[in-house]
């Protein structure tokens, strides 16, 4: 535990805790949404933001923040009224946003290649103060919206023309939703990287979906699988000198696999079971729920 006698692991640690927890909590919406790579794309439009930052002079975590929130609701709008020429204009966002900030980070006074890195795969020794204070704000934004809103946002992941005959603000709760994930892009970036962030946001969740259909069951194993893989990929990096990023997210992969592996015989057995127990009239044959309410479960 030598590792916490170090100020700028305290702070990658606590960064790693918050992203660990937001970045499933937003995930669990987008994988319903069939939108798990929203993040990817967001993530190469937030390095604008960072080159922004660092050619400004103001804060590479708020102005990308900024920018990939307007990016965020440019997919939205594209989704909505972009028709067939609709993944161009996204292609067109996603490669110009990573090429902006490129360019920018290098016309920056003091830009280098160094600085690029960190944000591209993230770095624990420059998670700094105001970073951290930032991150905090943003995890709080990002908490309130998916715990506050959740059966709202899922009713609207699950069946967009269901929601809307309900009531819904459709439109209004997708673009909350963009803006969220948005946030939660730039609350990972120091940690995990720009270019990795899409991964923490869907595999913990489609790791849990392996185990569990329930919303409430399935958040709250992301979630937790989410905290464990931040938290020992970082500290992993620390003791064996390997970008964190990566190490976070191959944990990611690794305790997916295992829960597969894990998941693939209970649910035989349980198939099985159901097979033997059907014909005898066993109450156990109606324990799937004919209907699905909003809350009741994440099918995929």
């Amino acid at each position: 535990m030598d590792f916490l006698n170090y100020a700028f692991m305290q702070r990658a640690l606590l960064a790693a805790v918050l992203v660990g927890i937001t970045a499933p909590a937003v995930g669990i919406y987008l994988v319903q949404r069939r939108q798990a790579l929203m993040g990817d794309g967001i993530g190469h439009v937030a390095m604008t933001g960072v080159g922004l930052g660092f050619l400004l002079s103001t804060s590479p975590v708020w102005m990308a923040t900024a920018v990939s929130v307007l990016g965020a609701v440019l997919m939205e709008l594209i989704r909505w009224y972009g028709r067939t020429r609709g993944d161009i204009a996204l292609a067109m966002l996603f490669y110009g946003g990573m090429a902006g900030g490129v360019m920018l980070i290098n016309l920056a006074p003091g830009g280098s290649n160094a600085n690029l890195t960190s944000y591209l795969f993230g770095s624990l020794s420059t998670v700094s103060q105001s970073d951290v204070t930032a991150i905090c704000v943003l995890a709080a934004f990002v908490l309130l919206v998916t715990l506050g809103l959740r059966r709202q946002l899922f009713a609207v992941s699950q069946d967009e023309e269901f929601a809307r005959v309900t009531g819904l603000p459709v439109r209004a709760l997708n673009l909350l939703t963009a803006v969220t994930a948005a946030v939660t892009v730039t609350v990972a970036m120091r940690v995990v990287g720009l270019l990795l962030v899409s991964a923490l946001m869907v595999v913990p969740v489609a790791a849990a979906q392996q185990l569990t259909r329930s919303f409430v069951a399935t958040f709250v194993i992301a979630v937790a699988l989410g905290v464990a893989v931040t938290v020992s990929g970082t500290i992993t990096s620390y003791y064996q000198d390997v970008p964190p990023g990566a190490t976070i997210v191959l944990l990611t992969i690794a305790a997916f696999i295992a829960l597969t592996a894990l998941a693939t015989p209970l649910a035989r057995r349980r198939a099985r079971a159901a097979g033997l127990a059907g014909p005898s009239g066993d109450p156990a044959e109606c324990s799937i729920p004919a209907t699905r309410g909003a809350g009741d479960e994440v099918g995929v």
